[in-house]
């Protein structure tokens, strides 16, 4: 089988999620003995369709920009079995490169009008072009985001899609843990489904599309992160690379971010109550409550605590954000705690940054 991939990301690799996803199902493709051809489509010099339709008269079959479209890409894609699209999702649909890409297919076609089933089209002037896949990823956290996407491909392409992939609430995928490595051996799964057998299972699609993250939490992180990025004038790009947290300045805040970074692997068989009594800004007590890899958060005292932390809500959001070291702060006793110390060496295991 030979594929032709078409990413049409605007990102580096490094922080392109679309790249991420069809990096794995083209490693499943090439794993089965297909030849993949992988195009990004920010590298490539593209012009916009101008509706001329000189590819249908004077030049019958063949567009009139002179660009990587016409050189190259056109025929690539014409002599492939199999065509991946790889887009994200922009206002719900695929990007603008990704349009003007397909767009620029039309010299396939011929202009005559024919109709079948009640609907018109334009017949083909040679084979037809290849089976199609679609990919996308989004940061919204639920799949229906997906829907005009696939209403458009599935009018575009019809019987010849043969797979959709959607992944939704993709911007935390590097940040997935042990369900990343989930996520990504069922996109190769897919790709080797598709060399083998024409199409992806609903259970690698399932595998694939699996919640990382409550949608409601995830919500409410990426609102944080976006205060902290206008707050601190970075963008989502800088503030991975410096590693930043979310400031928080609510107890319910505070409590949304401990949930996020808490790790269930890390505090599988663990059994424990944190309780941080605040004082400064933001005063009175929360509690988490540690339950074999499970966490419940709680404002107030209602469960007996394990280990009790006093410290100044603004320090402590400081720690929490990197710009204080917690060993100095409790050292100089300005955080200071009272129960189980031993906690404190297992806390680097149940929260992670």
């Amino acid at each position: 089988m030979k594929v032709f991939a078409v990413n049409s990301s605007p990102r580096a690799e490094s922080q392109s999620k679309t790249a991420l996803l069809l990096g794995s199902l083209v490693k499943g493709m090439r794993d089965a003995g297909a030849e993949v051809e992988v195009v990004d489509l920010r590298r490539k010099k593209i012009n916009l369709c101008t509706g001329c339709y000189t590819c249908w008269t004077r030049t019958p079959g063949k567009c009139i920009h002179k660009d990587d479209m016409t050189a190259e890409l056109f025929d690539e894609w014409m002599d492939s079995d199999l065509a991946v699209y790889a887009t994200p999702l922009y206002h719900y649909t695929l990007n603008a490169s990704m349009k003007a890409f397909i767009e620029r297919t039309i010299p396939m076609a011929e202009p005559f009008l024919l109709q079948k089933e009640g609907r018109f089209f334009h017949p083909l002037r040679g084979r037809r072009p290849p089976e199609a896949v679609v990919l996308s990823v989004c940061g919204f956290p639920e799949q229906a985001q997906f829907d005009h996407l696939s209403a458009y491909f599935r009018r575009l392409f019809g019987d010849g899609l043969v797979a959709e992939i959607y992944r939704a609430g993709a911007e935390i995928l590097t940040h997935a843990g042990a369900k990343l490595e989930l996520i990504l051996g069922a996109a190769e799964d897919a790709g080797r489904e598709l060399v083998e057998s024409g199409g992806v299972s609903p259970g690698t699609l399932a595998a694939i599309a699996q919640e990382v993250v409550e949608p409601a939490l995830l919500a409410e992180v990426a609102n944080l992160m976006w205060k902290t990025c206008i707050a601190q004038g970075v963008t989502p790009k800088e503030f991975d690379e410096k590693w930043l947290i979310p400031r928080v300045e609510t107890l319910e805040e505070f409590m949304t971010i401990m949930r996020y970074v808490f790790s269930p692997e890390g505090a599988a068989g663990e059994e424990a109550v944190l309780q941080f009594d605040f004082s400064g800004s933001v005063e009175g007590p929360c509690q988490l409550k540690i339950t074999d890899g499970a966490i419940e958060t709680a404002v107030g005292m209602p469960y007996e605590p394990s280990l009790v932390i006093e410290t100044p809500f603004e320090l402590w959001a400081d720690i929490m954000a990197g710009n204080e070291d917690a060993a100095q702060m409790f050292m100089e006793q300005k955080v200071t705690a009272r129960g189980d110390f031993d906690i404190l060496t297992r806390f680097a295991r149940w929260f992670s940054r």
